[in-house]
């Protein structure tokens, strides 16, 4: 009974889960170029654009994000600078950008060796090394990416015609995602369809909703905007500094636009379990603007929308691989009791021959005789199989059937939550069947978040430790 309650529980929430990704995926506007201006903007009519790429350790990434860039268009220096700010890294991220800038000798790409942080002052993550870019950038638009993103072709090109046709101040998008090792295809997949849900795209587009969201990864900004909301500097002390800016656009009356972004960029966001861990703890209860409640309410989601249901299964199969592997559980066979009583006997009587005309006259052959099993009460010649109760002795096996069928219409919707999310990560299906195992560290995740922040313990970005803006 306790089984069958919690995965109707189940249902219910993968139920309404699927409808709310669902309707955002419906709703999430998509760039696109129009019919009427397919063909690119002549230099002439195209404004001076900046791309900032801020870098702390990246050497595995700096230099395919730079190159991207570069060849994702064909502007040219009049309309395009790329920015690569190294934010003091301690790997070779700063002699790759510039090895790559002599090689290319390509004079669009500027590589900025970030200065040190102002003492008494707090800048969290990126920050300072935005702040920096901007200083020396020149473009009436900027376009943040992080160094893990890829641009794709016509990106900026397709990116400006949305935010000139759409009126908008910042865009920001989701962009493809890509999973590469084994525990990316666990989390990261659920991590994208849980933020579309969350922040739904309709609510985030109204100037009269509150709700608020930018995806770090890709943030462009008309520059007055930028400007007036103050900029990095104004949110120096915010480690989810994208959140922030994307609530600081709205209060200041500017129009912000979320949207899906598969055909602007893709994003490997983390490499390993261990960077996984620390990215997600360090950004999640901090973007829940440090809510307790947010936290426990995602786990519980998690928990019965992706393990429980295998869990059930997975019991419901145990006990019924148990009670067919039962010896003597199908059939009984039929004993036959010696006959004549107690004493031992065959089991068939040869006939027995009375005395001719006596009192004691019998039949000429006595055929066996089958007493009813189990002892005097009666039975039947076959014993037919007794059904152990589900999960044990005090159950029943009534709930045997709705139990299993709901286990396994919940697991089918995870498949459908991961394919739903695909229309906006355009990351396939792969390993969806091991979403039991993915919604459990997405829980972890979200517990671990709040206590790392709140506790200090751990609670790091690659080595730097981190602190909330007093």
């Amino acid at each position: 009974m306790i089984l069958l309650t919690l995965l109707i529980f189940s249902l219910i929430v993968s139920t309404a889960y699927t409808k709310n990704l669902r309707r955002s995926v419906e709703n999430a506007p998509r760039t696109g170029k129009s019919p009427a201006q397919q063909s690119a903007p002549s230099t002439a009519q195209f404004p001076k654009f900046s791309v900032i790429v801020p870098a702390y350790n990246e050497a595995e990434n700096i230099r395919d994000c730079a190159i991207a860039i570069l060849e994702s268009t064909r502007l040219s220096v009049d309309n395009l600078e790329v920015l690569i700010v190294d934010d003091r890294s301690t790997d070779d991220t700063l002699a790759i950008a510039q090895t790559l800038q002599q090689q290319l000798n390509d004079p669009r790409l500027k590589i900025l060796a970030g200065q040190s942080r102002p003492a008494n002052e707090y800048w969290a993550g990126k920050n300072w090394a935005c702040a920096q870019a901007v200083q020396v950038a020149t473009g009436d638009f900027l376009l943040f990416i992080d160094a893990d993103v890829r641009l794709k072709p016509q990106a900026i090109e397709t990116a400006l015609e949305t935010v000139e046709t759409e009126k908008i101040d910042l865009l920001t998008c989701m962009p493809a995602l890509v999973c590469e090792c084994f525990a990316e295809w666990l989390v990261q997949p659920l991590m994208f369809n849980h933020l579309a849900v969350c922040f739904d795209f309709t609510a985030v587009n109204d100037p009269t909703v509150d709700s608020a969201f930018a995806a770090g990864p890709f943030m462009l900004f008309r520059r007055s905007a930028y400007e007036k909301i103050g900029g990095h500097e104004a949110v120096a002390g915010e480690i989810v500094e994208d959140v922030e800016l994307s609530r600081r656009i709205k209060r200041a009356g500017l129009k912000l636009g979320l949207y899906a972004g598969s055909n602007l960029a893709f994003v490997r966001m983390y490499r390993s379990w261990s960077a996984l861990w620390e990215g997600w703890t360090k950004n999640l209860y901090l973007g829940a603007n440090r809510s307790w409640v947010a936290m426990i309410y995602m786990a519980t989601i998690m928990l019965f929308l992706y393990p429980i249901p295998w869990i059930g299964l997975f019991i419901i199969l145990k006990d019924l691989i148990s009670f067919f592997l039962l010896p003597s559980s199908f059939f009984l066979l039929p004993e036959f009791p010696p006959l004549g009583g107690a004493g031992g006997g065959d089991f068939f009587l040869l006939p027995e021959f009375p005395p001719l005309g006596g009192a004691g006259g019998g039949d000429f052959w006595l055929l066996p005789e089958f007493p009813p099993l189990g002892g005097a009460g009666g039975g039947d010649f076959f014993h037919l199989p007794e059904f152990p109760p589900l999960g044990g002795a005090g159950g029943g096996d009534f709930f045997l059937l709705p139990s299993s069928l709901l286990a396994i219409i919940v697991i089918w919707q995870q498949y459908n939550l991961r394919r739903l999310g695909a229309q906006i990560s355009d990351c396939s299906t792969k390993y969806w069947w091991l979403g039991g195992l993915g919604g459990t560290l997405v829980a972890a995740i979200a517990i671990g978040s709040a206590i790392k922040t709140e506790t200090g313990w751990g609670w790091t970005w690659r080595g730097r430790p981190l602190q909330i803006k007093t």
